[in-house]
């Protein structure tokens, strides 16, 4: 069985791929395991906690060749509105929830959820359940690919991700402005 070394960012590499993995979006969040390609190249991994594979991805294997990154069709919703301005507004009340969303210039996606999609049409989007690969934002928390997963130094960054995110950072600022003066 192949191990894989590091992940390439889409678009990032070249080189010769040997298969294709096709994976849904809670296997390309896993940090480890096991995945056989298309063509029968097992494939084990360890990313390490704070990462997320995309589409389109490189995974290096330990003999140099690559395996390609595919998302896996699965149910959706696919959003839409009757601007701009709204499709914006419905992406921040996913985001709020922390709901995973697929952007693109005049839709959103996101997982097939009859709560959100009741909440959705309350707030005036045309919702439609489809069947596609799904390659949602990753988030603030979830790492950039295209560095090596493989080291072992920390990925603390100063805060807990448990925090309440019912505060004004632009209020505490500006305190902290007026107290400096």
């Amino acid at each position: 069985m192949r191990r894989v070394t590091k992940v390439i960012a889409a678009g990032s590499g070249e080189g010769r791929v040997v298969d294709t993995v096709i994976l849904d979006l809670d296997r390309r969040r896993a940090p480890r395991g096991t995945v056989t390609g298309v063509k029968g190249t097992r494939c084990e991994f360890d990313l390490g906690e704070s990462h997320g594979l995309r589409m389109g991805d490189l995974l290096v294997l330990d003999d140099g060749n690559l395996v390609e990154v595919v998302a896996e069709a699965e149910p959706l919703i696919e959003v839409r509105a009757q601007d701009l301005t709204a499709l914006a507004r419905l992406a921040w009340h996913l985001g709020d929830r922390h709901v995973p969303v697929q952007l693109f210039a005049n839709r959103l996606r996101v997982r097939r959820d009859p709560a959100i999609a009741a909440l959705l049409g309350r707030l005036g989007a045309r919702v439609v359940a489809i069947e596609a690969p799904f390659d949602p934002e990753g988030g603030a928390y979830v790492a950039a690919a295209g560095h090596d997963h493989a080291h072992g130094h920390d990925h603390a960054h100063g805060h807990a991700h448990g925090h309440d995110h019912a505060h004004d950072h632009h209020a505490h600022d500006h305190q902290q402005q007026r107290r400096s003066k």
